[in-house]
């Protein structure tokens, strides 16, 4: 492979780079460099990552999707990433199915298309994002987990947090005024805290709003601080039930904008309701799959 075609697509500012693959067409530079390549913000396309679209994986889905953040690392998933692969599933490949089934490296998942625009394209979409994990092996935690509220330190603060696997691991932070708290000094700490998450994690700061609304900013494994998290806001709410400060259905606001997460509690599904974007589409130049 010396080209491929590329679309540029977001989740409420959570954006990505994605391509349309079949089997065979990794690169010599190989995808994780790739990833790296595509997601500087001078150098390349830029984005929070790269985000393949393949062939199903089970019988029948409409699709799969693999994804490598910003770093080059590959992640089981990414909600705001999965609303936009079901819309480019539901524009290019399938328009006018109402569930489009995307095999994911957390499982087949369903994104339902719930508003199209004047032009019959996905507008507003609701993922079942699966069942939250709440065991320590599971997320993976070495911590006690279970749903229960524990505490570290990071930079010198003792912190309240509660470990859940949304398909990759997230370490949720009960915080009084989010866009107060140093995220950026904070968030990597935890983040590579091998000891306790030894796949990394994601780090959501939460402020809580009231029993159905909360504040979120994410530092997102591999990516840094991101405008959104869609995995992250499912997190939180799940959390906030445990915690006893959220109903069931809360609205959770982002820097890049809302997303609203209904859970009716452990061993049910989370659904995950909210836009997605597309910017543009293109094509990667030669010389960017060059070695070296």
């Amino acid at each position: 492979m010396n080209r491929l075609r590329f679309s540029k697509m977001h989740g409420l500012g959570n954006d990505y780079v994605y391509a349309e693959t079949r089997v065979g067409d990794e690169p010599v530079i190989g995808w994780p460099e790739l990833a790296r390549r595509v997601s500087d913000r001078r150098f390349g396309v830029g984005g929070d990552g790269l985000i393949l679209i393949g062939p199903p994986q089970s019988p029948g889905a409409h699709g799969s999707m693999r994804v490598y953040n910003a770093d080059g690392s590959e992640a089981e998933m990414c909600g705001n990433g999965l609303r936009c692969v079901g819309k480019y599933l539901h524009d290019r490949r399938h328009p006018g199915v109402e569930v489009l089934d995307v095999d994911t490296g957390a499982g087949r998942l369903a994104v339902r298309v719930v508003e199209r625009d004047a032009k019959g394209r996905a507008a507003l979409l609701e993922v079942r994002m699966g069942t939250p994990k709440l065991e320590a092996a599971k997320i993976p935690t070495t911590g006690r987990a279970g749903g229960k509220m524990e505490k570290l330190r990071a930079g010198g603060r003792e912190l309240e947090f509660v470990a859940v696997g949304m398909g990759n691991p997230h370490c949720v932070i009960l915080v009084a005024d989010v866009e107060k708290f140093p995220v950026t000094e904070i968030g990597p700490l935890i983040e590579n805290d091998l000891a306790r998450f030894p796949k990394r994690v994601n780090v959501e700061f939460v402020q809580v709003l009231g029993r159905g609304a909360a504040r979120q900013r994410t530092w997102e494994r591999g990516s840094g601080e991101t405008l959104a998290c869609g995995t992250g806001a499912c997190a939180v709410a799940v959390a906030g039930q445990l915690w006893g400060k959220f109903d069931s259905e809360v609205l959770v606001h982002l820097r890049g904008g809302d997303l609203r997460i209904h859970w009716k509690g452990p061993g049910q599904e989370v659904l995950m309701r909210g836009g997605a974007t597309w910017v543009c589409d293109g094509e990667l130049a030669e010389e960017f799959f060059a070695p070296g």
